[in-house]
């Protein structure tokens, strides 16, 4: 697959693997950082993988490590044979297993959508582990018709027959989220949500069975986490809400503020779900983050 246009031309990461309890076999992005500063691990959305945080990483890691993590059935870590365990619960538990073989004691969560509820998670699993959190357009509740729109379309099928193709394709499905942006901004996107396949083709990069537990009955609506955020009361938060987003609402991101007492809420603007965490706005609030996580407990 052809590098992203805001990758270095050099790789940039080593490969890590590990193993999960039922024996899959996971990978993720480790990109080097300075000794001693705190790490950052990053949980990508839904349907996405490790290089939906090629520049985060790599504007982060002179400074710090940065683990970009694939769920299992996404990207280069493999499928599982149960669908059944495509759920948050399991991801989080397989995030346990690489926290501990990588010792790794405390981290910065970076979080997009199903990123952010795996961090929630992880803050009950592993307490005192998470030094600070960036929450990307979700919280502890999801709009209706957000979840009804990804119901609409996570595990259906999609191949195209060029780069551009798919570029026009993600456009066509995906303008009302990005208004602004241009072609070669989609077809950064199509390269991270897609890749080659043996036959030629630009496919999904993902496993299509991560849909079959949204088809379990009560699905319909996201579970209620506001206790699971109460826990990441003690440490830097920041929640970033794209303002056209179907997922995070502003009411919701109000009240996540108000919960969480070293939180900060930055809104971008003309974006919907969700924010690629590139923007001018959200960069220099990660940084602020970062620091105040690093800072000792009081």
């Amino acid at each position: 697959m052809a590098a992203e246009p805001n990758e270095r031309r050099a790789k940039a990461w080593d490969d890590l693997y590990w193993w999960s309890s039922d024996g899959v076999r996971l990978h993720a992005r480790d990109h080097p950082g300075t000794l001693g500063a705190l790490p950052v691990l990053c949980f990508p959305g839904l349907t996405r993988n490790a290089r939906d945080y090629a520049a985060v990483a790599q504007r982060l890691s002179p400074r710090h490590r940065v683990l970009s993590v694939e769920f299992r059935g996404r990207g280069d870590s493999g499928y599982a044979k149960d669908p059944m365990t495509y759920v948050p619960l399991t991801y989080a538990q397989d995030v346990m297993k690489l926290l501990d073989e990588a010792g790794i004691d405390r981290f910065v969560a970076i979080g997009t959508s199903l990123g952010g509820i795996v961090t929630m998670l992880l803050a009950g699993l592993a307490p005192g582990r998470i030094a600070g959190a960036v929450l990307n357009d979700v919280g502890p509740e999801i709009e209706p018709a957000g979840l009804g729109r990804i119901r609409g379309y996570v595990g259906k099928s999609s191949s195209f027959p060029t780069w551009m193709h798919a570029a026009h394709g993600m456009r066509e499905a995906n303008g009302d989220v990005y208004p602004d942006w241009g072609i070669e901004d989609w077809l950064a996107m199509a390269k991270r949500l897609y890749r080659l396949n043996g036959a030629g083709r630009i496919v999904l990069d993902y496993d299509l069975k991560i849909a079959e537990p949204f088809r379990l009955p009560g699905q319909e609506t996201g579970p209620d986490m506001w206790g699971a955020l109460a826990l990441l009361a003690a440490v830097p938060v920041l929640v970033v809400r794209g303002a056209r987003s179907d997922i995070l609402s502003g009411t919701t991101a109000d009240r996540m503020a108000q919960v969480l007492p070293h939180g900060e809420v930055v809104t971008v603007a003309g974006v919907g779900h969700a924010p690629t965490l590139d923007e001018p706005a959200v960069r220099p609030a990660i940084d602020r983050l970062l620091t105040r996580a690093a800072e000792p407990a009081r």
